[in-house]
């Protein structure tokens, strides 16, 4: 695998102070490990019928779907008294196909599962899972707010002040594609474009509907996966339960999402926990920078019929 890093474009992220390295992989982005695993994971994974993906491009609410998704497949065992989530940082629960293979397979053969979380692009996905009909949810966010929320997440995880990791620099980056995963309108367009081809395969979920509309969206992704709620359940506040558990305000004042660390690396459970609001980006968005973003994704999405902001 080497080899193939040796022939890679590679980009240093300098206002990481180059504590970070991206190689692009077929026209994505990612650290070498991330690209490693899928790679390894488009040479060795077998889907199951039953597994349920949930994708996402980073930072545009990755743990809050993942903590749903785990809540309402969960439900018959755990309520919202005793699940896992309120002792365990919810990527604990729900393993990344490119970072535990071993742990996804474990559950193939021991459990019945279904969960499995990735930011690998639809075009990188193995081809058990494209070839399968296997369910696919793919949350997305307003473009603004994820460049936000991924500055600060970096920032933190390699341990650097504002002053020392300027905000221009790393929006530059973003607007150049060069981030991990990214670029980030390459990512969506895989999913888009595989959802109007599957609808019944692929839901789009967009976090500011999540956020303003919670019930209904969970709802709405009980029904898709294959878990709905009975009427019962419904009566009975299932539901708002899950809604609950899973809210930014609930989890992020978890004690072991405020001094916990992940199992795997240094990185501490309450960078996956910022602050959970749309919006946020008018804090740090000059008008030539919101100007230049929102030119950006116009043209990418011209005619796509997908609108993030």
């Amino acid at each position: 695998m080497e080899d193939i890093f040796k022939r890679l474009p590679e980009h240093t992220c300098g206002w990481l102070a180059n504590k970070l390295t991206l190689y692009k992989y077929q026209d994505f982005w990612a650290v070498k490990q991330l690209h490693e695993g899928g790679i390894l994971a488009q040479q060795s994974f077998k889907a199951e019928p039953s597994d349920v993906f949930l994708c996402s491009f980073p930072k545009t609410g990755t743990t809050w779907l993942k903590s749903l998704a785990f809540a309402i497949v969960s439900r018959a065992k755990f309520d919202e008294s005793s699940s896992p989530l309120l002792t365990n940082l919810v990527h604990e629960c729900v393993p990344f196909l490119e970072r535990e293979i071993d742990k996804i397979e474990e559950n193939h053969k021991k459990s019945n599962f279904p969960l499995v979380a990735t930011h690998l692009p639809y075009s990188l996905l193995p081809e058990s899972i494209l070839a399968s009909d296997c369910k696919i949810v793919y949350i997305y966010r307003n473009t603004k707010d994820v460049i936000v929320s991924f500055y600060h997440f970096m920032r933190e995880a390699v341990k650097l002040s504002m002053e020392d990791a300027p905000f221009q620099e790393a929006f530059e980056e973003f607007c150049e594609g060069i981030c991990s995963s990214g670029p980030y309108w390459d990512h969506i367009l895989g999913y888009w474009k595989a959802s109007l081809e599957r609808p019944e395969r692929i839901l789009f979920l967009k976090y500011e509907d999540l956020k303003r509309d919670p019930a209904s969206n969970v709802k709405r992704l009980a029904e898709f996966i294959g878990y709905p709620f009975s009427a019962d359940e419904e009566k009975a506040g299932v539901v708002d339960n899950i809604v609950s558990l899973c809210s930014f305000e609930n989890l992020s004042n978890l004690e072991v999402n405020k001094s916990g660390k992940r199992k795997a690396g240094s990185l501490e459970n309450r960078l996956y926990f910022r602050k959970g609001k749309d919006g946020d980006w008018k804090n740090y968005f000059t008008d030539e920078m919101k100007e230049k973003i929102d030119k950006i994704m116009d043209e990418k999405l011209s005619g796509t019929g997908l609108v993030l902001n």
